[in-house]
């Protein structure tokens, strides 16, 4: 995995292969950093199941002011520490180690422009997580909430219009824009 875009481009990330994880292929991150890219400058992220930390740290890369890193993994929250030390970007990073519940709980009083949501595919992760973030108010206006998935999602949100949704293979990526 390496960044494919901005000031770290071209740098390995590492943790592809992070138990329990499923990394975001680069052709996939390159079509949503495309799609998002006059968006990152200077927002504030949060990457919720951030595992390898690929995709904020491509945020980081590309402008993002701060971005808050949450995985429950303790090795993913290793490898997270260990990319945010090589590419020198602890000043932009926030690593919480947490449930993603406990985590939105603890930082419902934050406001965010960018949100990856990249769970295990097993459960309705995103559903409950855009739910809490919807009812915690925790997006600024015009925020951007870009989710991975690989069967049907809620694509019915009452403040949120959809922007893009593709396929990729057996993934879908679904972006959404606050109304």
């Amino acid at each position: 995995m390496k960044v494919i875009s901005g000031l770290l481009k071209g740098r390995n990330i590492e943790g592809f292969n992070i138990e329990g994880t499923r990394p975001t292929m680069d052709r996939v991150k390159e079509s949503i950093f495309s799609t998002i890219q006059f968006e990152i400058r200077d927002s504030i992220v949060l990457d919720l199941f951030a595992g390898s930390g690929n995709l904020g740290i491509e945020a980081i890369s590309n402008g993002a002011n701060k971005c808050y890193f949450v995985d429950n993994n303790k090795v993913a929250i290793n490898t997270i520490n260990k990319n945010i030390k090589t590419f020198n970007i602890e000043d932009s990073s926030i690593i919480i180690k947490d449930d993603y519940m406990n985590a939105l709980n603890n930082l419902k009083n934050n406001k965010f422009d960018i949100v990856f949501l990249d769970p295990p595919y097993k459960d309705d992760y995103i559903d409950k997580a855009i739910n809490k973030l919807l009812e915690y108010n925790m997006l600024n206006p015009k925020a951007l909430i870009i989710c991975e998935y690989d069967r049907d999602i809620n694509h019915e949100y009452d403040l949120l219009d959809e922007v893009k949704t593709k396929k990729y293979g057996d993934k879908f990526v679904t972006i959404f824009k606050r109304k």
